[in-house]
This record gives structure tokens, C-alpha cells and sequence, in this order.
């Protein structure tokens, strides 16, 4: 690890390379190998989903192993946290073959693979930290049963996962809104007590995480010639979940991730309740993900989406960060 190697009278410079490493390898990597990566075959069931026909997708394998190799330069690196990387690792991959399969899999196989790696990462959370659940807005804490604590952190990543996943829509929506919810936690990892001195080394790997993004967005902004595919979409679920585990309060992934539950979460419900409940008009009126609503229904342009969606988010997270940091 180059902080080994470099005096703390320079850590400084420490810094300065990490960030300018955590935006250019992957940068550099997407625009070296995207030749590498399958084509995207356009969907005839999105809005749209013609328009990416032909662009590279399934980027999330280039920008997940250029964190991955970030992280291992310049983070301290626990069992604990070794294990999660792989775990998002394992969830990019499998996001990453079903992007090439010549034909998709289906939703039992990746609903299998999300439930190995939510029970995972939720297991091992329990093994290295306290089931202990915090209400940060009204000070309250509590533990829970490990077993119960496990199911319902599996839960929360399962849930993130798909959420996340349904928003990868628009040029440049998913990115955006993943970079706002990281660095609403990174933000409150600073200024909540009590986190540990690992809470430091975890927001290192967050902020590598937003570094990532931010080198995607580059080729992701409208109208987009790149395209995370699950690949990237899954494995990010995984970590803004795991974030709010680490956070100690894994209930403020409803606010710090507001807008992505909104707009893939609607998604998940309304075909729930429609194929599970038999309410065939449930939401009939609303099309989902939201995303496509507001452009199909309400005229919105993809910028105007992205935008929008980008600044409700912003103030709620702003005002998250005020309750909590007052």
C-alpha cells in the first residue's frame, strides 16, 4: 500500500495522488479497453432502449476492477473489508456475464446470485460488528438478534440492488444520483461519532467509489456512448446498502437514497403487486421506472431527468446532513 511509502510529513500528497488515481484509472481503463466489452442490443421494452443500440455496455467490469485497484493502493485493507470488495466484486461479475449472455438470464438466476451475496455481506457485517441499529434523527439505539439483523440487512442490499438497477435507464441518471447518496454518507461518516476508526478507511473506499463515477459520467452524460449495464448498476446497490450498514444506521438509506427507491422502487412494487397480487390495476396509470414516466407521460427530456432528480435528491441529502451534523 503506497502509504507505507510515502512520510506522513507528505500525507498530503498522499491524498492528491489517491484522488487524481481514483478518477484516472478508471477514466484511462474505460477509454483503453471499451472495445472489450459486449454491445448493447437495444431493448424493444424501454423507452427508447433503441437508442443504445450498438454502445458498449457492461462497463461496470472496467470501472469496478479499476476500484478494486484503487482501493488496494490506497486504502488499509481489513479481512472485513476484503471480504465485502469481493463480494461486490462477485455481483459485478455476474451483472457482467448476463450484459454478454446472448440471451439474458433469467430473474430466478440473478435473484439467486443478489441472494448470496445480501446474505453475505449482511453476515458478514454481524461477524465483525455489533447488530446494533441506530435512529440517528432521534437518537435512539438498539441491538437486534444477529439472525434477525442478518435478514433484514440481506433485505436492504437485495432491495438496493434492484433499485438501483432500475434506475440505469437514462444517460447518465444512476451515476448521478450514486454519487449524491455516496457522498451524503461520506459526508456523515465525518461528522457521526462513535463509527470506529475503520469508518475512516471505509470512506476512503466510498470516495474511491465517487471518483469512479465521476470518470464514467464523462462518457455517460446525454447522450451517452457508454453504457455500467448491471454490471455496474448491481454492484452498486451492494455498496450504497453496505454503506448504510457501516453508517450504523442502515434506515437512512431511505432518505440518503430517496430518489432511487422512488424510481426503481415503484417499479418493484407495482409489478409485485401485479404478478404476485393479482391487482392487474394497480398504479395502471403510472408508467415505471419513474424516469419514464416523467419522459414519456410529462415531456421531460433525459437532461431534465437527470437534473431533476439530481437536485430533489441534493436538497434532501442537504438537509439530512443538517439534522445530523447540527
Amino acid at each position: 500500500m503506497l502509504k507505507n511509502l510515502i512520510p506522513s510529513a507528505y500525507e498530503s500528497i498522499y491524498y492528491g495522488l489517491f484522488i487524481l488515481c481514483g478518477f484516472f484509472i478508471p477514466f484511462l481503463s474505460i477509454r483503453v479497453f471499451k472495445n472489450i466489452l459486449p454491445r448493447d442490443k437495444g431493448r424493444d421494452f424501454a423507452l427508447n432502449g433503441k437508442l443504445s443500440e450498438g454502445k458498449p455496455r457492461g462497463a461496470g467490469l472496467l470501472m469496478f476492477t479499476s476500484f478494486i485497484i484503487t482501493v488496494a493502493l490506497f486504502v488499509p485493507l481489513t479481512v472485513e473489508l476484503i471480504i465485502y470488495i469481493a463480494f461486490i466484486y462477485l455481483e459485478m461479475l455476474s451483472g457482467y456475464l448476463d450484459d454478454s449472455a446472448a440471451i439474458p438470464w433469467g430473474r430466478v438466476k440473478k435473484g439467486l446470485i443478489d441472494l448470496v451475496v445480501s446474505v453475505g455481506i449482511s453476515a458478514t457485517y454481524c461477524v465483525y460488528n455489533e447488530p446494533t441499529v441506530k435512529l440517528a434523527l432521534v437518537g435512539v439505539s438498539f441491538t437486534l438478534p444477529t439472525v434477525v439483523y442478518i435478514v433484514l440487512g440481506a433485505a436492504l442490499v437485495w432491495g438496493s440492488i434492484n433499485v438501483t438497477n432500475c434506475s440505469d435507464g437514462v444517460d447518465g441518471l444512476c451515476g448521478s444520483l450514486s454519487i449524491i447518496s455516496l457522498a451524503t454518507v461520506f459526508i456523515l461518516m465525518q461528522n457521526m461519532i462513535n463509527l470506529g476508526e475503520e469508518a475512516d478507511d471505509f470512506r476512503l473506499i466510498i470516495l474511491s467509489a465517487i471518483l469512479m463515477l465521476i470518470a464514467y459520467l464523462w462518457y455517460n452524460t446525454s447522450p451517452s456512448v457508454m453504457l455500467m449495464g448491471d454490471a455496474g448498476s448491481r454492484a452498486l446497490g451492494v455498496l450504497i446498502a453496505l454503506s448504510a450498514m457501516k453508517l450504523g444506521s442502515p434506515l437512512l438509506f431511505l432518505i440518503f437514497a430517496f430518489m432511487l427507491i422512488i424510481d426503481g422502487g415503484l417499479s418493484l412494487l407495482k409489478i409485485s403487486c401485479i404478478k404476485f397480487l393479482k391487482m392487474k390495476n394497480f398504479m395502471k396509470n403510472i408508467r415505471t421506472p419513474i424516469h419514464d414516466h416523467m419522459r414519456k407521460n410529462n415531456g421531460w427530456s433525459d437532461t431534465q431527468v437527470v437534473t431533476r432528480f439530481s437536485i430533489v435528491q441534493g436538497v434532501i441529502s442537504l438537509a439530512l446532513i443538517g439534522f445530523l451534523t447540527r
